[in-house]
């Protein structure tokens, strides 16, 4: 995230603020679509910089494994397993990590805060979106990634 406050602070916004600059010159600004839609970018790189900025200093990195790797923490990958046998692999992280591609999980997610503190063979149910509930049997617990 720090590269991403220096791109936008050193590079995105300079440019942004170089092309309202022009379109402003251009002449009547309330019709000026290059002006209205460059204020409109500019206004929300100054909302991301200002988030980024804010949350920086209250993110922690986590190293290491915990001290009970055959328990279920934050960071971890757990494989689980359903009723019908299906396997799949999730991973805990912070709420600004979560990727649903690559089975990134907010530790603030429903199936994390039923997996937190868990062990291996334990049964976890989850109540799905959808209103019904999961089955889901902890097969594997590990720290490090895999190399697939």
């Amino acid at each position: 995230m720090l590269t991403e406050v220096d791109h936008l602070v050193n590079i995105r916004r300079p440019e942004v603020t170089r092309a309202v600059s022009e379109a402003a010159a251009m002449g009547d600004r309330s019709e000026n679509a290059e002006y209205i839609y460059g204020k409109k970018l500019l206004r929300e790189l100054d909302r991301r910089i200002r988030f980024l900025q804010k949350r920086l200093p209250e993110l922690q990195v986590v190293h290491g494994q915990p001290v009970q790797v055959n328990k279920v923490y934050f960071g971890a990958y757990v494989e689980l397993e359903d009723l019908q046998a299906n396997i799949q692999q999730v991973r805990i992280v912070g709420s600004d990590e979560f990727d649903p591609a690559q089975r990134f999980i907010s530790v603030q997610s429903p199936l994390a805060r039923a997996l937190l503190g868990k062990q291996l063979n334990d049964e976890v149910q989850v109540q799905l979106p959808n209103g019904e509930r999961a089955l889901y049997t902890i097969i594997n617990i590990r720290y490090t990634k895999t190399s697939d």
